[in-house]
């Protein structure tokens, strides 16, 4: 462990052992989207119960242009609260905390840190039936970030996904579609679209495989390929209430960040 955190600067080691430690004072079952997935699932919260989750990321990528290398470097520890307003619908709350920094040729031009925007979220599954289920997830984006130091848009937007569910004994598949209203002062796309894929596989009991791939419209207006991403990782289940999780994100367009390092533990009660 030692020698994998010395990959890091001390700041972002720390960000990443607390996102694992977090967890483990509280007890876990995953619902909602299973971290390190992307892509959602159907799964809610049932009526009256809470479920908060802790996760942290790692992101490297590097390019090269003009003969100037750029090395980008940065993170994220996110909070979320899901709450059950019925059975089949949750409310969701989102806060990140990020941090970046941006090398040209060894030679340090940016260093940002801080609370991003935050998310409220309404998930609604309004079909269950022989394994499969639908749901549909709405969303707010709070500008709490600054964006002037790059760690939000500085407008209040908004987004909306239609999920699918499909559970066959160790299996389950997830898939995603959804629209993103960028609305932003940073001269992004204003309409953004994104689609992925999930599957998990349950080897032994309380141990699970997991894949994602998926792909979304590049908000920046002068990119020439959109980005595109593949996921894969485990969540290990220590008891019926404590889960923890680890993953690994890899880029498959030049537009996507090379790869990030994920893990997360999560509450429900």
């Amino acid at each position: 462990m030692l020698k994998f955190l010395k990959i890091f600067t001390m700041k972002e080691s720390l960000f990443l052992v607390l996102a694992l430690l977090c967890g483990i004072f509280y007890t876990v079952t995953p619902a909602g989207a299973a971290h390190p997935l992307i892509t959602d699932d159907t799964g809610t919260q049932g009526k009256g119960r809470f479920q908060f989750e802790v996760n942290g990321q790692y992101d490297s990528d590097k390019e090269t242009e003009d003969g100037v290398e750029t090395k980008s470097t940065g993170g994220e520890v996110a909070l979320s609260l899901s709450y059950g307003i019925v059975e089949s619908a949750d409310i969701v709350l989102n806060l990140p905390y990020q941090w970046s920094k941006v090398k040209e040729d060894e030679v340090t031009t940016s260093d940002e840190n801080g609370v991003s925007d935050a998310t409220v979220e309404v998930k609604w599954r309004f079909f269950e039936k022989d394994g499969l289920s639908l749901a549909i997830k709405p969303g707010v984006r709070i500008p709490t970030g600054d964006d002037e130091k790059g760690l939000g848009a500085g407008r209040t937007g908004y987004h909306a996904f239609f999920i699918g569910s499909k559970e066959a004994g160790p299996w389950a598949f997830h898939l995603n579609l959804g629209y993103i209203g960028n609305e932003n002062k940073v001269d992004e796309r204003r309409e953004i679209w994104h689609a992925s894929l999930a599957a998990t596989y349950e080897v032994i009991k309380d141990l699970t495989l997991v894949g994602n791939l998926g792909v979304e419209r590049n908000p920046d207006k002068t990119a020439s390929d959109n980005p595109a991403f593949l996921v894969g990782g485990v969540i290990y289940s220590l008891s019926e209430n404590f889960d923890i999780d680890a993953g690994v994100k890899y880029g498959l367009t030049s537009s996507e960040t090379d790869w990030s390092v994920m893990a997360g533990t999560a509450i429900r009660f």
